[in-house]
């Protein structure tokens, strides 16, 4: 009988840009993966073209190499708050995570998070400071500091106990001591195998496979992705799928497939340990158990965060509505949402009195905008109000709302903007540090003060400001916040927006629109200066005359129209505001597109406001 495969999972868990995906490279390379002619691309994992196009991991995907005689399953985590589902039920499927740190940053506020999740389930982390080359480099400070996070979190002794590397991960490069020279990865995977024994051997015992990720493939369907704790999964075997609930169906297996390097390999069985994918069940879910049908042991089902924002999702009735989408009717949208939420646990959907429109609830603003990036590039149409944050009653009946750590990093002249924006937005400081011409300012601030302040810090601190943020639990309400102080630019014609009104417009706002631009009564066409929304012709055109004048055929000379992406257009929006999302255009425009159907808005919003 051949010898059971020694198995070991394990997780890359950090902040956005501190390298995780890089490290799963070096690991992939200095494991020979890749055939010695394959063109390998930077951030393999990173395999969706959002996730390209953005430079951070939205969904966890496996991979898996060999060093000396085992078997290491690597999963690559987002490293992005709003993505903690994806994170929550990968924690529980690893034997340890390698805990990945910027020398110069230092453990930021995703960080703490993915950290306490690890330390919940009892993991024992393996800390690597990563960029040891970068000229502001502070190894042995960041060290201390988490050190400290991990007292914070309420590590065990065990816990605190962890093995410490440094590394330059785009070199490929790991070693124990930060003065030493290094030369591969060697220290690091000596590491992970001394510090993680290999998974038992439960073979013996029924069987027990949880579902913690789910993908599909065009030829079989729906495929479940997870751990076997325990157990051998065998092909064409009759199993029974348990939920928490207790209730059971039965359901054969049609394929198991393990993977080796980045590829999924099929495999007539798999062993306790391994992380399997499995096809035949299309019925499968995120958390359900696999398990021999005279022996029903489902797991704890995976418990994933509350959303803390929600959006409504509308079909689109603009005037230029199906003009682009292949997909425009309230029964696309509903089917769209409904496979959504087979695949993303910490989104829900609900419907409203209205058929036409489905209230959305997810993690953050990021977490909502993949989603509907995603749809318009699919061909969707739909049109989606401002985001609305979620507030609770805790056990006093008090109403208490979602308060999040930022931490904003940015040149010191712009201190005092930013400390006064975040105040004004109803934000309490936490702590201030200054060095080597930068401040690190610390602030606590309800979700409702951080919506669209995002493009505002990038403009306050013209583009050289970091800011990252976390959620950190739940504080009394704080009362009203502050909107946004500019009106909106509102065009009362349709047609074509000419050179000439553009060009009288643009001294009273910021316009988003270029000449040529096709618009309709309604739309947003640009910021106003001024606080109140102002109605303008952008169509209007010079009038021709017989008669010349000096000076009066200048060149028109307009100022290039800001460029709205999704996110600074669902940032810009007031509460009577819509975007409009299509395959190849993001417009704006009013609920009401028509000034009568714009009073009639206000006046109902005022009557229901008189009757709260």
């Amino acid at each position: 009988m051949m010898s059971r495969e020694k198995i070991i999972n394990l997780a890359v868990i950090a902040h956005v840009d501190a390298g995780k995906s890089t490290l799963v490279d070096a690991f992939l390379n200095q494991s020979h993966v890749f055939r010695s002619n394959e063109e390998v691309v930077d951030c393999v994992m990173d395999s969706n073209d959002l996730e390209r196009e953005r430079g951070i991991t939205i969904y966890s995907k496996n991979c898996s190499i060999n060093y000396k005689d085992y078997k290491i399953n690597i999963v690559d985590t987002p490293g992005h708050a709003d993505f903690s589902s994806e994170v929550e039920r990968i924690i529980q499927t690893v034997d340890t995570v390698i805990l990945l740190v910027d020398s110069a940053e230092g453990p930021m506020p995703q960080t703490r998070f993915v950290l306490s999740k690890a330390l919940e389930m009892g993991l024992k982390p393996i800390l690597l400071i990563n960029k040891i080359d970068k000229k502001d480099q502070r190894a042995e400070e960041v060290v201390d500091e988490v050190y400290e996070l991990f007292l914070e979190l309420n590590a065990t002794d065990e816990q605190l106990d962890f093995p410490i590397l440094y590394g330059i991960a785009k070199q490929g490069i790991v070693v124990r001591d930060p003065h030493e020279e290094g030369k591969n990865l060697e220290p690091l995977f000596e590491t992970i195998l001394k510090h993680t024994p290999p998974y038992p051997d439960k073979s013996e015992e029924p069987l027990q496979l949880q579902i913690s990720n789910l993908a599909y493939d065009e030829y079989i369907g729906r495929l479940g992705i997870g751990r076997i704790y325990s157990g051998t999964l065998k092909e064409g075997v009759n199993i029974a799928v348990c939920d928490s609930d207790g209730h059971s169906r039965n359901r054969q297996i049609s394929q198991i497939f393990v993977y080796k390097g980045l590829k999924r390999v099929p495999v007539s069985e798999a062993s306790c340990g391994d992380i399997a994918v499995v096809s035949g069940i299309s019925d499968i879910s995120i958390g359900e158990t696999i398990c021999e049908r005279d022996h029903l042991q489902p797991l704890p089902m995976i418990k994933i965060e509350e959303p803390t924002l929600s959006m409504n999702f509308i079909v689109n009735k603009s005037p230029f509505a199906g003009r682009s989408g292949k997909y425009v009717t309230s029964r696309n949208l509903k089917e769209r949402l409904e496979k959504e939420l087979e695949v993303n646990v910490g989104l829900r959907v609900e419907p409203t009195e209205s058929g036409d429109c489905f209230k959305v609830s997810g993690r953050g603003e990021l977490h909502i905008t993949i989603l509907l990036e995603n749809m318009r590039r699919e061909g969707y149409e739909v049109a989606v109000s401002k985001p609305e944050v979620i507030l609770k009653r805790d056990e006093n009946g008090k109403v208490v709302e979602p308060v999040e750590e930022v931490v904003a990093i940015a040149p010191s002249e712009y201190q005092g903007t930013i400390i006064n924006k975040l105040n004004l937005r109803k934000g309490q400081m936490v702590d201030l540090s200054e060095e080597n011409g930068y401040s690190r300012i610390v602030y606590k601030v309800p979700t409702r003060g951080l919506l669209g302040y995002r493009s505002e810090f990038i403009n306050d601190t013209r583009g050289e400001g970091t800011m990252v943020r976390r959620i950190d639990g739940y504080e009394p309400y704080k009362g009203e916040i502050m909107q946004r102080a500019n009106g909106a630019m509102i065009s009362t014609e349709t047609g074509k927006a000419m050179t000439y009104a553009l060009w009288n417009l643009q001294e009273r706002g910021t316009l988003f629109i270029s000449p040529q631009t096709e618009v309709y009564e309604g739309m947003i066409i640009g910021m106003s200066s001024r606080d109140n929304d102002l109605e303008v012709n952008p169509i209007k055109n010079k009038k021709l005359t017989a008669i010349r004048s000096s000076g009066a055929d200048e060149a028109m000379k307009l100022t290039p129209p800001k460029q709205l992406t999704l996110e600074s257009a669902i940032e810009f929006i007031n509460d009577d505001e819509l975007v409009e999302i299509t395959p190849d255009t993001i417009r704006l425009r009013k609920k009401g597109l028509t000034p009568f159907e714009r009073k009639q808005l206000y006046r109902h919003q005022v009557k229901e406001e008189n009757i709260d």
